[in-house]
């Protein structure tokens, strides 16, 4: 079985505490991220976290295990996550 397929066979689940902690498993991979948001791709589909001041404390690229630490706002799954994205670059580029 290689990486992704170990990956892809994970389950997803999202700890969050008290707005500042999240632990995020299925995690397939990180588009980008900034202190501000996060575009992960998992295995339920994109993910979009918003916050402010958000890192990455813990990374588990084989496991698939993503630890966020930062005032966690919203967090919003997208079926189209890519395209979202692209926008929100260039809404922020003209603004």
């Amino acid at each position: 079985m290689d990486k992704m397929d170990a990956i892809s066979s994970l389950t997803h689940s999202i700890t969050l505490n008290e707005r500042k902690n999240i632990i995020i498993t299925g995690v397939k991979k990180i588009d980008s991220f900034d202190e501000e948001e996060f575009y992960l791709e998992t295995t339920m589909g994109d993910l979009i976290i918003k916050g402010e001041e958000l890192e990455i404390i813990k990374l588990d690229t084989y496991q698939g295990n993503v630890s966020i630490k930062g005032k966690v706002d919203s967090l919003n799954y997208t079926e189209n996550g890519k395209k979202d994205k692209e926008n929100g670059v260039f809404t922020k580029l003209f603004k």
